[in-house]
């Protein structure tokens, strides 16, 4: 498998998992199948178009490339079906959240690197790509956004989006550098989901 190939497979990996994610958070606020479909295509392609629009990628692959609909549409029929199923999961909005955002981090950091934008442009807009689809829904669904909460969430990217951009700078192997950043991120947030780890939180001054 070739580098591109690679990373655009790492991209409908995560695409698939956002979608699913979005799609298990509207079914639990009752929405109807339009709102079930709109909120999953939108945790699923709403931080890469942001991505996309800031690296001169346009139009947005969300937007023209038809398998991020094809995956979103799939992903809630999927999630309408077997519902029951998923809500037997822990969290299951935030453990398929967890899985996409390691994809999309280390994924955004790399299309970022290869539109010729520099180091801190890629780390950053690999944070936008993982977080940004998920802050949508939240907002859309009444929800305090994860990125806001004291919860280890934007961290987690943050550290895929940093080593996969230390990778690529080291010129370290594609085949295996995208996938330590991917579990990484998805162990540090499962592990924060299971045992409540937060970043801290300061007090409040007396002025």
């Amino acid at each position: 498998m070739n580098e591109s190939m690679l990373f655009k497979l790492l991209d409908l990996a995560g695409t698939f998992a956002f979608a699913i994610s979005g799609a298990v958070a509207a079914r639990q606020k009752k929405l109807d199948l339009f709102g079930i479909i709109t909120i999953a295509y939108m945790v699923a392609c709403g931080g890469g178009i942001m991505r996309d629009l800031c690296i001169g990628a346009i139009p947005p692959a969300g937007l023209v490339d038809w398998r991020y609909l094809a995956l979103s549409l799939v992903a809630s029929m999927l999630a309408i079906a077997v519902y029951p199923v998923l809500q037997r999961l822990d969290h299951p909005v935030q453990m398929f959240d967890a899985l996409g955002l390691g994809f999309f981090a280390v994924f955004g950091a790399h299309k970022a690197l290869a539109y010729g934008h520099n180091v801190q442009v890629a780390i950053v807009l690999g944070v936008v790509s993982a977080v940004g689809g998920g802050a949508m829904r939240d907002v859309l669904l009444n929800r305090t956004p994860l990125i806001l909460r004291k919860e280890i969430y934007a961290s987690a990217a943050l550290l895929a989006a940093t080593l996969q951009v230390s990778g690529e700078q080291l010129e370290l192997p594609a085949d295996w550098l995208p996938w330590f950043g991917i579990v990484l991120c998805f162990g540090l947030r499962y592990l924060a989901m299971r045992y409540h780890w937060n970043l801290p939180r300061f007090p409040r001054g007396n002025g």
